[in-house]
């Protein structure tokens, strides 16, 4: 038993979609939460840059006594998570990688779009899952222009996000795509503004959230860092950002109407 807490790191808000996922899924397991928020977004910035932020991150959750660390931001996972576990081979990594497998596994119509930014859709993850998938579907490669930017402002509902995710979206379903995967961490926030869009059409929308809580707890437990099942989580924040900004990170996580003590 171990009852430190799991770090998870992101560019900015959008990581908030994975914490969720792993609070709700491991009640007693706390939780650090580093988003950067100066420097994102993180997607058409070099690589260099993408891996020196990151190691910067994981560097501060290592010394708060993170036990295992989540990059829940895709473009982090792309550029730095070969040198993460080659780097700090004591510290168990979970990385996010668009969905493409359960995607291509059931659409019907043989299209599986992936929404992503520019860095994640060039990494190896990225080029070597769809690569196992291209000969049995079509693979629609598209960039969410605007999307993390609108999440971070907390613009979702407005008239232009919907304007932004329609100009991105109605392409790649009159391409015949069914299945519509999000590959950035930032996206599952715009899913309401998505489903608008889709509107009546058979078009499912997929991330990866459940599938990372699944693999947190896969290592909790080979790693026997589990929490005592009596432990009493504690939730905490990080970030590079002003105060103003750590804030929003903490209502984000909690969602508005909640009464729960950040």
């Amino acid at each position: 038993m171990n009852n430190s807490a799991i770090g998870l790191f992101d560019s900015g808000m959008g990581g908030l979609s994975v914490w969720q996922e792993i609070r709700a899924g491991l009640p007693t397991e706390s939780l650090i939460f580093f988003g950067d928020g100066v420097r994102c977004p993180y997607g058409s910035r070099p690589e260099s840059e993408v891996l020196q932020f990151t190691v910067e991150a994981v560097e501060r959750l290592i010394a708060e006594g993170c036990k295992l660390i989540v990059i829940a931001c895709n473009t982090a996972t792309a550029v730095a998570i070969d040198y993460l576990r080659e780097h700090y081979p004591s510290v168990p990594f979970v990385g996010l990688e668009p969905a493409i497998k359960p995607a291509a596994l059931t659409t019907k119509t043989g299209v599986v779009a992936v929404l992503a930014t520019e860095r994640s859709l060039e990494g190896k993850l990225f080029l070597h899952t769809s690569a196992k998938y291209a000969d049995k579907v079509q693979i629609i490669k598209s960039v969410g222009r605007d999307f993390v930017e609108i999440v971070e402002r907390g613009e979702e509902d407005t008239p232009a996000a919907e304007a932004a995710v329609r100009g991105v979206v109605e392409p790649i379903i009159e391409a015949g795509a069914d299945k519509i995967v999000l590959g950035c961490t930032h996206y599952p926030f715009l899913r309401r503004t998505i489903e608008r869009v889709i509107g009546g059409r058979e078009v499912e929308i997929i991330d990866s959230g459940s599938a990372v809580c699944r693999r947190v707890a896969q290592l909790l437990e080979e790693n026997d860092l589990r929490a005592d099942a009596s432990h009493s989580a504690d939730y905490r924040f990080i970030t590079l950002g002003d105060e103003n900004y750590l804030k929003q990170l903490q209502r984000r996580a909690y969602g508005c109407c909640s009464k729960e003590k950040a």
